[in-house]
Protein backbone atom coordinates (compact mmCIF):
# COMPACT_ATOMS: atom_id res chain seq x y z
CA UNK A 1 0.00 0.00 0.00
CA UNK A 2 1.92 3.39 -1.05
CA UNK A 3 1.22 6.37 0.83
CA UNK A 4 1.34 9.72 -1.47
CA UNK A 5 2.47 12.45 0.88
CA UNK A 6 0.92 15.75 -0.04
CA UNK A 7 2.70 19.38 0.64
CA UNK A 8 0.92 21.21 3.47
CA UNK A 9 -0.90 24.25 2.43
CA UNK A 10 1.10 27.24 2.12
CA UNK A 11 0.93 30.22 5.04
CA UNK A 12 2.15 33.47 4.49
CA UNK A 13 4.57 34.23 7.53
CA UNK A 14 4.46 37.06 9.81
CA UNK A 15 6.86 40.18 9.19
CA UNK A 16 7.68 42.90 11.51
CA UNK A 17 8.42 45.54 9.11
CA UNK A 18 7.47 48.39 9.53
CA UNK A 19 6.65 50.85 6.71
CA UNK A 20 6.62 54.38 7.98
CA UNK A 21 9.71 56.06 7.57
CA UNK A 22 12.79 55.39 10.21
CA UNK A 23 13.51 58.07 11.81
CA UNK A 24 16.31 57.57 14.78
CA UNK A 25 15.80 60.36 16.92
CA UNK A 26 11.92 59.34 17.86
CA UNK A 27 11.48 57.57 20.90
CA UNK A 28 9.61 54.47 19.20
CA UNK A 29 13.20 53.75 17.46
CA UNK A 30 15.64 53.93 20.74
CA UNK A 31 14.87 53.64 23.99
CA UNK A 32 16.56 56.73 26.11
CA UNK A 33 19.54 54.28 27.02
CA UNK A 34 20.17 53.57 23.54
CA UNK A 35 19.63 56.93 22.01
CA UNK A 36 22.34 58.81 24.81
CA UNK A 37 25.09 55.98 22.89
CA UNK A 38 24.27 55.63 19.16
CA UNK A 39 23.45 59.44 18.95
CA UNK A 40 26.75 60.47 20.79
CA UNK A 41 29.26 62.35 19.12
CA UNK A 42 32.59 60.86 18.78
CA UNK A 43 34.39 63.18 21.42
CA UNK A 44 31.77 62.36 23.70
CA UNK A 45 32.23 58.60 23.25
CA UNK A 46 36.00 59.10 23.69
CA UNK A 47 35.47 61.48 27.57
CA UNK A 48 32.90 58.42 28.66
CA UNK A 49 35.96 55.86 27.75
CA UNK A 50 38.23 58.47 29.26
CA UNK A 51 36.39 58.75 32.09
CA UNK A 52 37.22 54.75 33.17
CA UNK A 53 40.85 55.18 33.23
CA UNK A 54 40.88 56.00 36.45
CA UNK A 55 44.62 56.48 36.58
CA UNK A 56 45.04 58.74 33.47
CA UNK A 57 41.91 60.97 34.90
CA UNK A 58 43.77 61.69 38.10
CA UNK A 59 47.23 62.47 36.07
CA UNK A 60 45.17 65.18 34.31
CA UNK A 61 43.77 66.40 37.57
CA UNK A 62 47.41 66.66 38.83
CA UNK A 63 49.11 68.03 35.41
CA UNK A 64 46.35 71.03 35.43
CA UNK A 65 46.76 71.42 38.99
CA UNK A 66 50.62 71.95 38.26
CA UNK A 67 49.70 74.31 35.46
CA UNK A 68 47.41 76.45 37.76
CA UNK A 69 49.94 76.87 40.23
CA UNK A 70 52.89 77.36 37.52
CA UNK A 71 50.61 80.27 36.01
CA UNK A 72 50.19 81.70 39.84
CA UNK A 73 53.53 81.01 40.94
CA UNK A 74 54.20 84.10 42.77
CA UNK A 75 51.05 83.81 44.82
CA UNK A 76 51.67 80.21 45.43
CA UNK A 77 55.34 80.81 46.69
CA UNK A 78 55.63 82.15 50.23
CA UNK A 79 59.51 83.62 49.13
CA UNK A 80 60.36 85.92 45.81
CA UNK A 81 62.76 84.11 43.11
CA UNK A 82 65.48 85.94 44.42
CA UNK A 83 65.04 86.53 47.84
CA UNK A 84 68.13 85.40 49.73
CA UNK A 85 68.46 84.76 53.62
CA UNK A 86 72.15 84.75 54.41
CA UNK A 87 71.83 83.68 57.81
CA UNK A 88 69.56 79.93 56.47
CA UNK A 89 72.16 79.00 53.85
CA UNK A 90 71.90 75.08 53.08
CA UNK A 91 69.08 74.92 55.74
CA UNK A 92 67.50 71.52 56.28
CA UNK A 93 63.51 70.92 55.29
CA UNK A 94 61.26 72.00 58.23
CA UNK A 95 58.68 69.60 58.83
CA UNK A 96 54.89 70.82 59.07
CA UNK A 97 53.25 69.78 62.70
CA UNK A 98 49.44 69.80 63.90
CA UNK A 99 49.96 69.15 67.49
CA UNK A 100 51.96 70.67 70.11
CA UNK A 101 52.15 69.56 73.69
CA UNK A 102 48.96 67.25 73.38
CA UNK A 103 46.93 69.79 71.71
CA UNK A 104 46.20 70.98 68.30
CA UNK A 105 48.39 73.81 67.30
CA UNK A 106 47.39 74.01 63.44
CA UNK A 107 49.80 74.01 61.03
CA UNK A 108 53.30 75.12 62.04
CA UNK A 109 56.98 74.17 61.97
CA UNK A 110 59.82 74.48 64.53
CA UNK A 111 62.47 76.87 64.92
CA UNK A 112 66.43 76.00 64.58
CA UNK A 113 69.50 77.10 66.22
CA UNK A 114 72.51 77.17 63.43
CA UNK A 115 75.91 75.72 64.25
CA UNK A 116 78.87 75.14 61.90
CA UNK A 117 80.76 71.84 62.47
CA UNK A 118 84.52 72.31 61.86
CA UNK A 119 85.52 68.85 61.59
CA UNK A 120 83.97 68.74 58.33
CA UNK A 121 82.49 72.60 57.75
CA UNK A 122 79.21 71.21 57.46
CA UNK A 123 76.09 73.47 58.39
CA UNK A 124 74.23 71.90 61.15
CA UNK A 125 70.94 72.90 62.00
CA UNK A 126 68.98 72.32 65.57
CA UNK A 127 64.93 71.92 65.57
CA UNK A 128 64.01 73.40 68.89
CA UNK A 129 60.87 71.96 69.51
CA UNK A 130 60.13 74.49 72.18
CA UNK A 131 59.45 76.93 69.28
CA UNK A 132 56.71 76.47 67.12
CA UNK A 133 56.80 79.02 64.44
CA UNK A 134 52.83 78.86 63.12
CA UNK A 135 51.75 78.84 59.50
CA UNK A 136 49.40 81.81 58.41
CA UNK A 137 47.46 81.31 55.33
CA UNK A 138 46.54 83.91 51.99
CA UNK A 139 48.80 86.53 54.13
CA UNK A 140 50.64 89.30 53.86
CA UNK A 141 54.43 88.84 52.87
CA UNK A 142 57.41 89.64 50.49
CA UNK A 143 55.56 92.34 48.21
CA UNK A 144 55.81 90.95 44.51
CA UNK A 145 54.40 91.27 40.89
CA UNK A 146 52.05 89.16 39.72
CA UNK A 147 53.42 88.00 35.76
CA UNK A 148 55.64 91.08 36.13
CA UNK A 149 53.39 94.32 36.38
CA UNK A 150 50.54 93.39 38.87
CA UNK A 151 51.33 94.64 42.39
CA UNK A 152 50.68 92.22 45.08
CA UNK A 153 51.87 90.74 48.45
CA UNK A 154 49.54 88.14 49.28
CA UNK A 155 50.44 84.55 49.46
CA UNK A 156 49.02 80.90 49.85
CA UNK A 157 50.63 80.36 52.81
CA UNK A 158 53.69 82.67 54.82
CA UNK A 159 55.42 82.31 58.85
CA UNK A 160 54.73 84.22 61.58
CA UNK A 161 55.85 87.65 60.71
CA UNK A 162 59.73 87.72 61.74
CA UNK A 163 60.20 84.20 61.37
CA UNK A 164 61.15 81.82 58.27
CA UNK A 165 59.84 78.76 56.93
CA UNK A 166 61.28 76.80 54.65
CA UNK A 167 60.20 73.44 54.26
CA UNK A 168 61.95 71.99 51.33
CA UNK A 169 65.22 73.58 52.74
CA UNK A 170 67.15 76.20 51.07
CA UNK A 171 70.67 76.66 48.98
CA UNK A 172 73.78 77.68 48.68
CA UNK A 173 72.76 81.14 48.57
CA UNK A 174 69.84 80.74 51.29
CA UNK A 175 67.43 80.98 48.37
CA UNK A 176 64.25 78.79 49.52
CA UNK A 177 64.05 75.58 47.42
CA UNK A 178 59.89 75.40 47.29
CA UNK A 179 59.57 78.70 46.08
CA UNK A 180 62.50 77.92 42.87
CA UNK A 181 60.77 74.90 42.29
CA UNK A 182 57.31 76.62 42.16
CA UNK A 183 58.75 79.36 39.20
CA UNK A 184 60.82 76.12 37.80
CA UNK A 185 58.02 74.85 36.63
CA UNK A 186 56.59 77.67 35.07
CA UNK A 187 59.68 77.68 32.95
CA UNK A 188 59.72 73.72 32.74
CA UNK A 189 56.05 73.43 31.72
CA UNK A 190 56.06 76.03 29.44
CA UNK A 191 58.86 74.33 26.79
CA UNK A 192 56.85 71.01 26.48
CA UNK A 193 53.53 72.90 25.31
CA UNK A 194 55.67 75.48 22.88
CA UNK A 195 57.98 72.48 21.79
CA UNK A 196 55.25 69.97 21.02
CA UNK A 197 52.86 73.32 19.09
CA UNK A 198 55.64 73.71 16.74
CA UNK A 199 56.90 70.07 16.29
CA UNK A 200 53.44 69.38 15.77
CA UNK A 201 53.09 71.97 13.20
CA UNK A 202 55.85 70.44 11.03
CA UNK A 203 54.75 67.24 11.78
CA UNK A 204 51.44 67.88 10.35
CA UNK A 205 52.13 69.84 7.27
CA UNK A 206 55.36 67.89 6.10
CA UNK A 207 53.62 64.43 7.21
CA UNK A 208 50.62 65.67 5.24
CA UNK A 209 52.47 67.00 2.16
CA UNK A 210 54.31 63.11 1.95
CA UNK A 211 51.14 61.35 2.58
CA UNK A 212 48.60 63.20 0.15
CA UNK A 213 50.75 63.70 -2.26
CA UNK A 214 53.49 60.95 -2.59
CA UNK A 215 55.68 60.01 -4.96
CA UNK A 216 59.11 62.54 -5.26
CA UNK A 217 57.82 64.46 -2.39
CA UNK A 218 57.01 61.73 -0.11
CA UNK A 219 60.29 60.32 -0.93
CA UNK A 220 62.35 63.75 -0.16
CA UNK A 221 60.85 64.02 2.99
CA UNK A 222 61.09 60.33 4.04
CA UNK A 223 65.25 60.56 3.43
CA UNK A 224 65.31 63.90 5.45
CA UNK A 225 63.78 61.83 8.10
CA UNK A 226 65.90 59.11 8.21
CA UNK A 227 68.80 61.72 8.44
CA UNK A 228 68.05 63.39 11.19
CA UNK A 229 66.55 60.31 13.12
CA UNK A 230 69.86 58.76 12.38
CA UNK A 231 71.90 61.58 14.68
CA UNK A 232 72.15 61.23 18.26
CA UNK A 233 69.58 63.26 20.08
CA UNK A 234 71.94 63.79 23.16
CA UNK A 235 75.22 65.24 20.84
CA UNK A 236 72.70 67.03 18.03
CA UNK A 237 71.28 69.21 21.29
CA UNK A 238 74.89 70.05 22.44
CA UNK A 239 76.06 71.02 19.07
CA UNK A 240 72.50 73.20 18.38
CA UNK A 241 73.14 74.76 22.30
CA UNK A 242 76.37 75.53 21.69
CA UNK A 243 76.40 77.27 18.82
CA UNK A 244 74.15 79.76 20.54
CA UNK A 245 75.81 83.41 21.49
CA UNK A 246 76.94 84.04 24.92
CA UNK A 247 75.66 87.36 25.11
CA UNK A 248 71.90 86.66 24.20
CA UNK A 249 69.45 87.34 27.40
CA UNK A 250 68.01 84.70 29.37
CA UNK A 251 64.57 85.23 27.43
CA UNK A 252 66.33 84.55 24.29
CA UNK A 253 67.95 81.40 25.00
CA UNK A 254 64.33 80.22 26.53
CA UNK A 255 63.17 80.61 22.91
CA UNK A 256 66.02 79.47 20.67
CA UNK A 257 65.68 76.08 23.32
CA UNK A 258 62.59 75.39 22.55
CA UNK A 259 62.34 76.14 18.71
CA UNK A 260 65.54 74.03 19.03
CA UNK A 261 63.80 70.81 20.96
CA UNK A 262 60.86 71.95 18.29
CA UNK A 263 62.87 70.94 15.12
CA UNK A 264 64.23 67.78 16.30
CA UNK A 265 61.39 66.02 17.63
CA UNK A 266 58.92 66.58 14.54
CA UNK A 267 59.96 63.44 12.87
CA UNK A 268 58.17 60.36 14.38
CA UNK A 269 54.67 62.42 14.08
CA UNK A 270 55.28 63.26 10.45
CA UNK A 271 55.52 59.83 9.73
CA UNK A 272 52.59 58.83 11.63
CA UNK A 273 50.32 61.59 10.10
CA UNK A 274 52.02 60.41 5.95
CA UNK A 275 50.63 56.83 6.98
CA UNK A 276 47.19 57.55 8.05
CA UNK A 277 47.01 60.18 4.98
CA UNK A 278 48.37 57.30 2.54
CA UNK A 279 45.04 55.27 3.61
CA UNK A 280 42.94 58.24 4.39
CA UNK A 281 43.37 60.04 0.59
CA UNK A 282 41.53 57.03 -0.77
CA UNK A 283 38.44 57.48 0.44
CA UNK A 284 35.30 58.56 -1.08
CA UNK A 285 34.64 61.67 0.99
CA UNK A 286 38.42 62.88 0.17
CA UNK A 287 37.45 61.88 -4.25
CA UNK A 288 34.37 64.18 -3.68
CA UNK A 289 35.88 66.98 -1.88
CA UNK A 290 38.57 66.90 -5.13
CA UNK A 291 35.70 67.04 -7.37
CA UNK A 292 33.91 69.92 -5.82
CA UNK A 293 37.07 72.11 -6.35
CA UNK A 294 38.75 72.14 -2.97
CA UNK A 295 42.53 72.83 -2.42
CA UNK A 296 44.45 70.16 -0.87
CA UNK A 297 45.47 72.27 2.15
CA UNK A 298 41.51 72.42 2.62
CA UNK A 299 41.23 68.85 2.36
CA UNK A 300 44.86 68.06 4.81
CA UNK A 301 43.01 70.43 7.74
CA UNK A 302 38.98 69.66 7.23
CA UNK A 303 38.82 66.12 5.70
CA UNK A 304 41.70 64.31 6.84
CA UNK A 305 43.45 65.51 10.30
CA UNK A 306 40.59 65.09 11.62
CA UNK A 307 40.44 61.31 11.16
CA UNK A 308 42.44 61.02 13.49
CA UNK A 309 42.64 63.94 15.36
CA UNK A 310 42.34 61.57 18.64
CA UNK A 311 45.29 59.71 17.79
CA UNK A 312 47.04 63.05 17.89
CA UNK A 313 46.08 64.14 21.11
CA UNK A 314 47.58 60.34 22.43
CA UNK A 315 50.99 61.31 20.92
CA UNK A 316 51.10 64.84 21.90
CA UNK A 317 50.91 63.89 25.81
CA UNK A 318 53.81 61.52 25.05
CA UNK A 319 55.45 64.14 22.91
CA UNK A 320 55.95 66.64 25.95
CA UNK A 321 57.51 64.52 28.77
CA UNK A 322 60.61 64.26 25.95
CA UNK A 323 60.75 67.94 25.93
CA UNK A 324 60.42 68.25 29.06
CA UNK A 325 63.88 66.41 29.91
CA UNK A 326 65.48 67.42 26.74
CA UNK A 327 65.28 71.15 28.50
CA UNK A 328 66.31 69.57 31.79
CA UNK A 329 69.45 67.29 30.75
CA UNK A 330 70.42 70.84 28.22
CA UNK A 331 70.11 72.54 31.21
CA UNK A 332 71.96 70.49 33.90
CA UNK A 333 74.92 70.40 31.97
CA UNK A 334 75.07 73.79 31.99
CA UNK A 335 74.42 74.12 27.77
CA UNK A 336 70.85 74.85 28.11
CA UNK A 337 68.84 77.81 30.33
CA UNK A 338 70.96 79.83 32.57
CA UNK A 339 70.63 82.08 35.60
CA UNK A 340 68.58 84.40 36.24
CA UNK A 341 65.97 81.49 34.26
CA UNK A 342 64.76 79.15 36.57
CA UNK A 343 63.91 75.89 35.73
CA UNK A 344 63.93 71.99 36.84
CA UNK A 345 66.99 71.51 34.98
CA UNK A 346 68.88 74.77 36.03
CA UNK A 347 67.88 73.84 39.54
CA UNK A 348 69.71 70.35 39.13
CA UNK A 349 72.89 72.51 38.51
CA UNK A 350 73.55 72.82 42.64
CA UNK A 351 73.52 68.88 42.48
CA UNK A 352 76.18 68.17 40.21
CA UNK A 353 78.75 68.65 43.31
CA UNK A 354 78.11 64.42 44.80
CA UNK A 355 80.02 66.25 47.90
CA UNK A 356 77.34 68.51 48.30
CA UNK A 357 74.90 66.16 47.79
CA UNK A 358 76.11 63.72 50.24
CA UNK A 359 75.64 66.59 52.58
CA UNK A 360 72.65 68.59 51.62
CA UNK A 361 71.15 66.04 50.15
CA UNK A 362 67.98 68.26 49.42
CA UNK A 363 69.30 69.77 46.39
CA UNK A 364 67.96 66.92 44.55
CA UNK A 365 64.57 67.42 45.20
CA UNK A 366 63.67 69.40 41.82
CA UNK A 367 63.95 65.70 40.00
CA UNK A 368 61.19 64.84 42.32
CA UNK A 369 58.66 67.11 39.92
CA UNK A 370 60.56 65.75 36.64
CA UNK A 371 59.75 62.12 37.79
CA UNK A 372 56.12 62.80 38.41
CA UNK A 373 55.12 64.97 35.57
CA UNK A 374 56.89 62.40 33.02
CA UNK A 375 54.79 59.53 35.30
CA UNK A 376 51.54 61.44 34.73
CA UNK A 377 51.89 62.50 31.46
CA UNK A 378 52.59 58.53 30.22
CA UNK A 379 49.97 57.56 32.38
CA UNK A 380 47.64 60.57 30.47
CA UNK A 381 48.46 58.98 27.32
CA UNK A 382 47.76 55.62 27.68
CA UNK A 383 44.00 56.68 28.68
CA UNK A 384 43.92 59.24 26.27
CA UNK A 385 44.92 56.60 23.74
CA UNK A 386 42.64 53.98 24.88
CA UNK A 387 40.24 56.13 24.62
CA UNK A 388 41.14 57.36 20.78
CA UNK A 389 39.14 54.03 19.80
CA UNK A 390 35.62 54.69 21.48
CA UNK A 391 34.19 51.95 19.51
CA UNK A 392 36.50 48.96 20.55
Amino acid sequence: MSMELTPPASKSLPHFVNDAPFDPRTIEALTPAQERIYLASQWRLMWWKFKRHKVAVWCGIFLLLLFFIAVFAEFFAPYKLDSRHINHIYHPPQGVHLFHDGGFKGPYVYDTDYHLNMDNLKREYTFRTDKPVQLRFFCKGEAYEMWGFVPMERHLFCPAEGQNAFLLGTDRLGRDMLSRIIYGARISLSIGLIGVGISFTLGIIIGGLAGYYGGWVDMVVQRLIEVIQSIPSIPLWLALAAIMPVTWSPLLVYFAITVILGLLDWTGLARAVRSKLLSLREEDYVLAAQLMGANPSRIIARHLVPGFISHLIASATISIPTMILGETALSFLGLGLRPPVTSWGVLLTEAQNINVVALYPWLMLPVLPVILVILAYNFLGDGLRDAADPYK
